[in-house]
């Protein structure tokens, strides 16, 4: 299975996040968001988290390649197309 189709399967497929139990995807992206804002006073928004989080993956992976860096920076972009596109339909 390539990178993408394993990205796909974690982010629109739930299948190993649904097993962790975390909750929604974008839902703990927001809660992330609120929590950072609380933490330093810096408002952000949980397309920020996303962006944040594929950022540090690639840091990660300038150290050391683990395909796992990748995976979740794909993951993590794959998310924020999806939470962009929600809360586009939101405002609509």
């Amino acid at each position: 299975m390539s990178i993408l189709e394993e990205a796909d399967k974690i982010v629109n497929h739930r299948s190993e996040e649904a097993d962790r139990n975390y909750g929604p995807f974008s839902e703990g992206m927001d809660r992330a968001a609120l929590i950072f804002q609380g933490m330093t006073g810096f408002p952000v928004t949980g397309e920020h988290m996303f962006k944040a989080l594929v950022a540090l993956k690639f840091s990660r992976e300038s150290y050391n390649h683990k395909q796992d860096n990748l995976l979740d920076a794909v993951a993590y972009i794959q998310g924020l197309e999806n939470y962009i596109n929600d809360k586009t339909k939101a405002n609509d």
